[in-house]
């Protein structure tokens, strides 16, 4: 992966996880790479939790903002 991962869009960094699951799940790396993978899908994962929060975040601001 060229980019990192804070810059991926969303939608990237999800097609990028399930990449990096089906890689997993095809048994076809070693224990060790399947570690790596893993340990990126984590951050990956992590990633998107942060940006689904910062959206979430922005759509309250927007809602009370209407309400006020």
């Amino acid at each position: 992966m060229s980019k990192k991962i804070e810059n991926l869009s969303f939608e990237e960094s999800l097609n990028y996880l399930d990449s990096i699951i089906k890689e997993l799940e095809s048994n076809d790396i070693t224990l060790e790479e399947s570690l790596k993978k893993y340990e990126e899908g984590i951050a990956v994962a992590r990633s998107n939790q942060k940006k689904l929060e910062e959206a979430e975040l922005k759509i309250h601001k927007i809602k009370n903002q209407q309400t006020e």
